[in-house]
């Protein structure tokens, strides 16, 4: 082989394998989160308020694929009169279509849309229902919906899952792909906030632990993006003042 012909394959095999590196983030992206609950007593059935929020030092984080909430020990999910909803009736007709006793909670998120060199802010309304047990355990969808710029739907589904302790059980979470516009990339979510149980719910209930460890109620969750890269953060719900 000659010395070009050599250096041509040397070229498209470097060229090759710099198309298939994924491309890295200098900084992980980071996130926040908070936890509530309205009221807060001790054992009383609740409005559980739960939002994140994510930034990337290079601007908008990557596209969301994964999170895991690990939630404190005690706190309680009854289900009791919660009908379910199966995912091909919701991503059809949307929550109108799914029994209203399946509706467990609701909320609202904020996502980037690329446009070329721009950015777009989309807002979305989200609702939380009940969906067929999967594997034994309680299974949630959440179901998101965005009209401007783009009307988009997605559908994440989730399964409450035993965690260790402190923690008492976890919400694990798969977000799917959130196409935009051709040759664009998925969009990105920045910030998230449900509220589960409560006046959003039409049936079932979430309870207060009765107990509440030194430095209050414990909260954790992981993050997973599209490049790979990940990003953690935790939060304390302060324990309820006895009268």
């Amino acid at each position: 082989m000659s010395t070009a012909r050599r250096a041509a394959c040397w070229l498209l095999a470097l060229a090759s394998s710099c198309a298939a590196a994924p491309v890295a983030h200098a900084q992980e992206p980071t996130a926040r989160i908070r936890a509530s609950f309205t009221p807060d007593v001790p054992g009383a059935q609740t409005a559980f308020m739960f939002a994140y929020s994510l930034q990337d030092a290079e601007g908008v984080p990557p596209p969301l694929r994964s999170m895991v909430v690990h939630l404190p020990l005690g706190l309680g999910f009854d289900v009791h009169g919660l009908a379910s909803c199966a995912s091909a009736r919701l991503q059809g007709g949307g929550p109108a279509a799914c029994p209203a006793r399946s509706l467990l909670g609701r909320g609202h998120a904020q996502l980037e849309v690329h446009a070329g060199s721009q950015s777009i802010p989309e807002e979305a309304v989200v609702s939380v229902l009940r969906a067929p047990d999967r594997g034994g355990r309680l299974a949630l969808s959440i179901f998101g919906r965005g009209e401007t710029p783009l009307q988009q739907q997605t559908l994440s589904t989730a399964r409450i899952l035993p965690d260790r302790g402190p923690y008492g059980a976890k919400l694990s979470v798969s977000i799917p792909p959130i196409p935009t516009l051709v040759y664009e990339p998925d969009a990105s979510i920045l910030s998230l906030s449900l509220t589960i149980g409560g006046p959003s719910a039409r049936a079932g209930a979430v309870t207060v632990p009765r107990r509440c460890p030194a430095g209050g109620f414990p909260f954790a969750a992981e993050f997973s993006f599209a490049d790979q890269s990940r990003a953690g953060a935790t939060t304390h719900v302060p324990c309820p003042r006895r009268g």
